[in-house]
């Protein structure tokens, strides 16, 4: 197969809008996740990502009931220490749960253990997890665990962002608007913000009044952020965000 045809076909799958990014639904109320991670939280017994609508609403039932606090998934006793949460992280790991190995790797790369890091984000990614090609992009540029590399870099990236990965979307358009292609550039970005994401939305509000983007481009990208973002709430989550804003003002009046 010619150069030019595997060129074609990998921007066939780059340039293919997901139908939800990475984060995916919560497996509770199966409303898509937020692209904010504080509006979830990940579990160390089960490592489900949960929204925080339904990790508060399991709070008040167990609160109401007296019960003991457990997880809103799969019911294991929430670990009193951090000691216990990492034991069920690692049985995660052993198992070959992906997200607990991209989050050991994580934790290797900020207690500076860079190579242990990359090893353990390079299987996570095998493993398909997008956030792990959008950290293993990271660390091509920065060159910590590996050298520099912008060919990996970009390559982790474009795979991050063929997972669903919307701040990796972002980032191409950057990378790609920067180096004068400015037609690949817009088409991730109006991906990206079809998945919620505001800043490339605001890269296409400034696309749209220099002439890089069409009045009708730009309308139908705003009507589909807004549908992806508004398909993310519920009176629950709603419930949660009035709580924590009550317990961080609290936390600011002292």
């Amino acid at each position: 197969m010619c150069k030019k045809r595997v060129a074609e076909l990998r921007d066939d799958l780059l340039f293919r809008q997901p139908e939800i990014s990475n984060f995916g639904n919560c497996p509770i109320c199966s409303l898509p996740l937020a692209l904010d991670a504080s509006k979830h939280v990940i579990m160390s017994c089960c490592s489900k990502v949960i929204c925080n609508g339904c990790s508060y609403a399991n709070e008040i039932r167990e609160r109401n009931a007296k019960l003991r606090q457990t997880c809103p998934f799969c019911r294991h006793y929430v670990p009193a220490t951090r000691a216990k949460a990492l034991a069920n992280e690692m049985k995660r790991v052993e198992v070959n749960d992906p997200l607990a190995i991209r989050g050991l790797g994580l934790r290797c790369h900020v207690n500076g253990y860079h190579r242990s890091a990359f090893e353990y984000l390079a299987k996570a990614a095998g493993l398909g997890d997008a956030s792990a090609h959008n950290h293993l992009s990271q660390m091509y540029w920065e060159g910590k665990g590996v050298e520099k590399d912008e060919k990996k870099e970009i390559y982790h990236l474009e795979e991050a962002a063929i997972g669903g990965h919307p701040l990796a979307r972002y980032n191409l358009g950057a990378f790609e608007w920067n180096n004068g292609s400015k037609e690949r550039a817009v088409k991730h970005y109006i991906i990206a913000a079809k998945l919620g994401e505001a800043n490339s939305l605001g890269k296409l509000k400034q696309g749209y009044l220099g002439g890089f983007v069409s009045k009708e481009d730009f309308a139908a990208t705003l009507r589909a952020h807004q549908a992806a973002v508004d398909a993310t709430k519920s009176p629950q989550r709603e419930a949660a965000a009035e709580v924590a804003l009550s317990k961080k003002n609290c936390l600011q009046s002292w």
